[in-house]
């Protein structure tokens, strides 16, 4: 089985990769713009995407929509957290969190499946905001974000470090988990 997974990250697609391939399932990455509405929740932004692109691609694929909740700023950046980054970036948020003593936050992840109808998983990972970047690895928010007992942040890790505890590696585990009892 070919699986698009729909995202411009192809750091994303390596993650997955791991989750699939056992189960002999070849991920593949799809870009394909779509629009990302403003929600209250990743629940509602991934699945307006996954109805949206059902419209526009054939056979079965999935999407994630990730973010950052950061607990000092009310969940900031949250929904938001792609258009901060590319906005703010790393610097911006360590600026917003100058005095700030409670540095907790938490990463969550929700991909939306779709084979003609929706199925929705997700994970989080709960950690603390560094004061200053660290590691060259991965992507986006992951030089700041130290998950809860790790003395590494995200972009210090392995992508098979970063799998075994990160949200998208959750949320990755149980869609693999329900496609192997359900394909």
């Amino acid at each position: 089985m070919r699986l698009a997974f729909i995202t411009s990250n192809p750091g994303k697609v390596e993650e997955a990769k791991e989750y699939f391939e056992p189960l002999g399932i070849e991920v593949y990455q799809l870009s394909y713009s779509y629009p990302e509405i403003q929600a209250d929740t990743l629940e509602e932004v991934a699945e307006y995407g996954a109805r949206w692109l059902a419209e526009k691609i054939s056979g079965p694929f999935f999407l994630d929509d990730s973010g950052l909740f950061i607990e000092a700023l009310n969940g900031f950046p949250g929904v938001y957290s792609a258009y901060v980054y590319r906005t703010l970036g790393i610097g911006g948020i360590l600026k917003l969190m100058e005095g700030f003593s409670d540095r907790s936050a938490y990463f969550k992840s929700i991909i939306a499946y779709w084979d003609g109808e929706l199925h929705i998983f997700g994970g989080r990972v709960d950690g603390e905001i560094t004061a200053e970047p660290r590691g060259e690895g991965g992507f986006g928010f992951d030089p700041i974000f130290r998950p809860r007992g790790s003395d590494k942040t995200f972009a210090e890790m392995t992508t098979e470090e970063k799998n075994l505890i990160s949200h998208r590696g959750k949320a990755l585990k149980v869609f693999a988990s329900w496609l192997r009892e359900n394909l």
